[in-house]
């Protein structure tokens, strides 16, 4: 989800927001209350969380963020080969 950065034009007060790309823009200000909110044009700024895409899609081999409770938060890659291609022998089965 992005962050957009807001200026307001009448008292100068700045914030973030985080919003979605659906949501509509700002106007009011939380500080003076007038609707003179602009989104200011800032390097882009997002969040990223959770297991999603970014953590099991686009790296390779045992590169990643998730905690693995069998290896106390490890993330190091290990040289063998997984005893099974069913499910690397967490199963019992190699």
């Amino acid at each position: 989800m992005p962050i957009y950065e807001y200026r307001c034009e009448d008292c100068g007060h700045e914030l973030e927001a985080l919003q979605k790309f659906s949501d509509d823009a700002l106007t009011d200000c939380p500080e003076c209350g007038k609707p003179a909110l602009k989104k200011q044009l800032s390097a882009p700024g997002f969040r990223l969380s959770g297991s999603g895409w970014y953590e099991t899609d686009f790296k390779s081999g045992n590169q990643r963020n998730i905690a693995d409770k069998g290896d106390g938060g490890s993330s190091k890659s290990s040289d063998s080969a997984p005893a099974s291609s069913c499910c690397a022998g967490s199963c019992g089965c190699g």
